[in-house]
């Protein structure tokens, strides 16, 4: 038997069966989607612009790690949201109130995220195999967009719990591998709380707090969630029951990248205070010099896992952005040609990796307001969401980070303009 959303969605009632095995099983179903979303806020773009706060101004920037992974949660969960209420992605859900050409409009700036993304994920791959094993870069990142397709074919093969399982390992693997700098040289607790306070040290430090957001608020992260929770029919008697596993689900998943973000600050301010922010060799050699050799080879291996899971992620959110804009499906090696040659091209021309990977989160700053506005709007929309549209307090914490985000933009683009970015 079957029922309807407000938003018309067709639903499927759970077989019959004992209620308590019944509920376990629908909370099993909403476990997972916020662990594939969170593998992109701990990508190498992530590395590359914390550890270079902390390298360059030590605690500093430490409040906007902290902020940025308090705006995800709620960010993630809308999202998580409208795909669960309606059985749409973001993308669908633009694509159905504008017209053609606003829709190819957007789709264009959705792609040009999506090539941001995967440039960061990429490179951070490709270097990482660069130091780890001695690899030529350009070679390393055709090996790194292999690796992330047969991922893919995996996750098509096996079925979503596969790429959701990948997804958490590959968080507990980057997460040990900054735990393990952080332990071996601990940060003093004055210095944690000083860097809670919110301030800022001119141009620069801009330029790194915005990447510091785009990294962690991430736009293609908040186009797959809504399609990942859109793939799960839910009976609408059962909807509530989801919604509360589904924040379980994202509160838990951005802890676990929160508290891995703030490792890499600390890192950076710690074992890596004054090492050149613009490589990750020096990172690494300075790590190896100062902690170990574990330390040196464990901040490498977090990067190679960073950069070969995110960038499976990062295609799959490709995917649901052409397929929800443009109504069409596009064969993955498709997809990963047209993010993968930006990346090589970039990687063969000689540009410092490590300034790209900034410049890249600074990009997907940029374009966090095109993805944040209409999630706002559909998931305060009654008729859209019947029910469960957004509570008052929920819409104000919403409409605050938008407005920071587009605050943090404004700022940007003006010393951009200026000449002072």
């Amino acid at each position: 038997m079957s029922s309807s959303t407000p938003a018309g969605r067709a639903t499927i009632a759970p077989p019959g069966r004992g209620e308590p095995e019944a509920r376990r099983s629908r909370g099993l179903l909403a476990i997972g989607p916020a662990f594939v979303a969170a593998v992109a806020y701990v990508d190498p773009g992530n590395i590359a612009t914390n550890t270079a706060a902390g390298a360059t101004y030590g605690f500093l920037l430490l409040w906007v790690v902290v902020l940025a992974t308090l705006m995800a949660g709620p960010v993630q969960y809308l999202s998580a949201k409208l795909g669960l209420v309606t059985g749409k992605s973001l993308p669908a859900y633009v694509a159905g109130r504008v017209s053609r050409r606003a829709r190819i409009a957007y789709w264009m700036q959705a792609e040009a995220v999506a090539i941001a993304t995967d440039i960061a994920e990429i490179i951070g791959a490709a270097l990482a195999m660069h130091l780890l094993f001695g690899m030529p870069l350009v070679p390393a990142g055709l090996i790194a967009g292999a690796i992330g397709m047969l991922l893919l074919a995996a996750r098509d093969r096996l079925g979503r719990r596969f790429l959701e399982s990948m997804c958490l390992v590959s968080l507990f693997v980057i997460g040990a591998g900054f735990v393990v700098g952080v332990l071996t040289s601990p940060p003093g607790l004055d210095d944690l709380a000083g860097g809670l306070v919110p301030a800022l040290g001119g141009a620069e430090t801009v330029l790194l707090a915005a990447g510091i957001v785009g990294a962690t608020v991430m736009p293609h992260a908040v186009y797959l969630h809504s399609s990942l929770t859109a793939e799960r029919p839910v009976d609408r008697g059962h909807l509530m029951q989801r919604l509360r596993w589904t924040r379980m689900d994202v509160g838990t998943a951005m802890i676990l990248a929160g508290g891995i973000n703030v490792s890499m600050l600390v890192l950076g301010a710690t074992a890596l205070r004054g090492v050149p922010d613009d490589s990750f060799g020096a990172a690494a050699a300075a790590l190896t010099e100062r902690v170990g050799d574990g330390a040196g080879t464990a901040f490498l291996v977090a990067l190679l896992v960073s950069g070969v899971s995110s960038t499976a992620v990062g295609t799959h959110a490709g995917a649901a952005i052409m397929a929800g804009l443009l109504h069409r499906q596009v064969s993955p090696l498709v997809r990963r040609a047209v993010t993968l040659v930006p990346a090589l091209v970039l990687l063969a021309s000689g540009l410092e990796p490590v300034t790209v990977l900034v410049l890249s989160q600074v990009a997907l700053a940029l374009g966090l307001p095109f993805a944040l506005i209409p999630l706002l709007r559909a998931t305060c929309d009654a008729k859209l969401m019947g029910p469960w549209r957004n509570h008052r307090a929920l819409t104000a914490v919403a409409v605050a980070i938008v407005a920071i985000v587009v605050v943090i933009d404004l700022v940007l683009v003006g010393l951009v303009v200026t000449g002072r970015g």
